[in-house]
């Protein structure tokens, strides 16, 4: 080491201001010692600065296998999200902004989209399906096109200084045709609850659930009579609007949760 000062004999001692050079375990020495585990601290940390970037390219990745592989669990939970913003909308909307409850429906519309969406992948039959299978299949599609017609009414109710004529036909006639989906869904539910060893899943309906969304299905129908807008702009019975929107969301957030996926098939005994 100390051959590389220059000058200096090997094995003398290099000058006072010089000798921090060669000092074995001087501060220099140590530090340049330590730089491997510097590096090993700084690793993890570069990892976790990684971790948000990975976690982003991963969320359409994870989006999308809502789709494509479609489980009651999810159907579950996206009906639970649907009815907690529809319940919050109309429970809040004496102490929210209408705007405000406006877009909480308008959310929730889109998680109600989603989970019927997931329903009808799941139900969807081969043409040899049984009569159960058939009526649970279009108790789906028919409720998946409600969801659609409420997310054009909670859409354009976002929409501010519409006429009254604008709110009658883009925002409380595409509630009432959701509505009467939800209530024709919630009757071939029914149907199709009569039989369920017969369904694609026997878990996938029960009674509880059937008609608590049925019952929240005539509280939307309720909701929509009273949200009727005559042609003075002027809503018919505003209290019964949020009150039946309330009442079905609860019933539709409850009928959520008591779904439960499939239990996973006992061992074989011998």
């Amino acid at each position: 080491m100390w051959a590389s000062i220059g000058p200096f004999v090997v094995g003398c001692p290099p000058p006072p201001n010089l000798r921090h050079v060669a000092r074995p375990g001087s501060g220099s020495a140590r530090r340049r010692a330590g730089s491997g585990s510097a590096r090993r601290r700084a690793a993890p940390a570069a990892r976790r600065r990684a971790a948000p970037a990975a976690r982003r390219r991963a969320a359409p990745a994870r989006f999308a296998g809502v789709f494509t592989r479609p489980t009651l669990r999810r159907e579950s939970r996206l009906f639970v999200i649907g009815s907690a913003l529809f319940a919050a909308g109309s429970g809040g909307v004496l102490v929210l902004p209408a705007a405000t409850s406006n877009l909480l429906y308008f959310v929730g519309s889109w998680f109600f989209t989603a989970a019927a969406t997931v329903q009808l992948l799941l139900t969807h039959r081969p043409p040899a399906a049984t009569r159960v299978d058939r009526y649970d299949w279009w108790s789906a599609a028919v409720q998946w096109a409600g969801t659609l017609a409420f997310n054009v009414s909670t859409g354009f109710a976002l929409v501010a200084g519409l006429t009254a004529s604008e709110e009658r036909n883009l925002v409380w006639r595409p509630d009432a045709v959701g509505s009467v989906c939800f209530l024709v869904s919630s009757a071939l539910a029914v149907v199709a609850t009569t039989d369920t060893d017969a369904l694609w899943d026997p878990h996938a309906r029960n009674w509880r659930s059937t008609w608590l969304n049925m019952l929240g299905s005539l509280a939307f129908g309720a909701s929509a009579v009273g949200a009727h807008i005559d042609p003075a702009g002027e809503t018919l019975a505003p209290r019964l609007a949020d009150l039946g929107t309330f009442v079905g969301a609860v019933c539709f957030l409850v009928a959520a949760l008591w779904m439960r996926p499939a239990d996973p098939p006992e061992p074989h005994r011998t």
